[in-house]
């Protein structure tokens, strides 16, 4: 039987935090000898790999965009297979147990559709080479919903501390629930949060029907790091933001 990789997503609003719990994931299963690694930024706003410290050439929309250009396929060659071809140069090979791959933002019309089925259909291919494939999207799950990645093991839904934003988890997670895609496990997050804002928000919390994996407390240190330039996966081991993302991966037995 052909290996699947074990498939995590993490949805939510802008600015709520996903590319940090992304990059935390990431650096939990390495340092955990999980296995091997497919790190998929799906986020238009993508900035996944300056967390990880990883430099890219070109995402997804540019090679599509690309081959949308007159005489961009060379004679001889099919459109597909030349598409598939240039799909090879997205991916970005890490130093360890972690590979990358970064979507990018719609381009023009039908940047995304017809290309979607080789898109999946190359995921697919490629994703037997890890054992985890961890994706960081947006609220609107484009690549979800159109099944670029097939099925979801977990799914996070990320809020900020705000009554407002974990009413956003309820919505998110009814787009959830009508998807075609298959979603076994989903647990909320509540990021720059404090026991007392949880406790706060806690009748809110039930209400959405979602597991409630946990609080990530507000860390100083993820600000430094941004304004330095420096990637998140290079935060100490004791910093706030680390201990509680390894504390909840460790209680769902990630």
């Amino acid at each position: 039987m052909a290996k699947m990789a074990k498939h995590i997503a993490l949805v939510g609003k802008g600015g709520v935090g996903k590319t940090t719990l992304t990059t935390m994931i990431c650096r939990y299963l390495e340092e955990n000898d999980k296995g091997i690694v497919l790190a998929v930024d799906a986020d238009p706003n993508a900035n996944l790999n300056e967390a990880l410290g990883m430099e890219f050439s070109s995402c997804i929309s540019d090679v599509i965009e690309d081959t949308k250009r007159p005489h961009a396929v060379p004679d001889g060659m099919s459109k597909e297979r030349y598409v598939e071809y240039r799909l090879q140069d997205a991916l970005i090979e890490g130093d360890k147990n972690l590979d990358m791959l970064i979507m990018g933002g719609p381009q023009g019309p039908g940047c995304y559709c017809y290309a979607n089925d080789l898109l999946r259909g190359y995921i697919e291919r490629l994703e037997k080479n890890y054992d985890y494939l961890v994706m960081d999207s947006e609220a609107g799950m484009e690549h979800i919903s159109r099944r670029t990645v097939q099925d979801v093991d977990v799914m996070f839904i990320v809020s900020d501390a705000s009554a407002r934003g974990v009413r956003t988890i309820t919505r998110i997670y009814d787009l959830v629930k009508n998807l075609k895609t298959k979603v076994k496990s989903v647990y909320a997050i509540v990021t720059k949060a404090s026991e007392e804002t949880i406790n706060d928000l806690q009748e809110e919390l039930e209400k959405t029907g979602v597991e409630f994996a946990g609080f990530i407390p507000f860390d100083p240190q993820v600000f430094e790091y941004d304004a330095k330039g420096k990637p998140l996966y290079e935060l100490p081991e004791d910093a706030p933001v680390v201990k509680a993302s390894y504390a909840i991966f460790d209680k769902i037995k990630l």
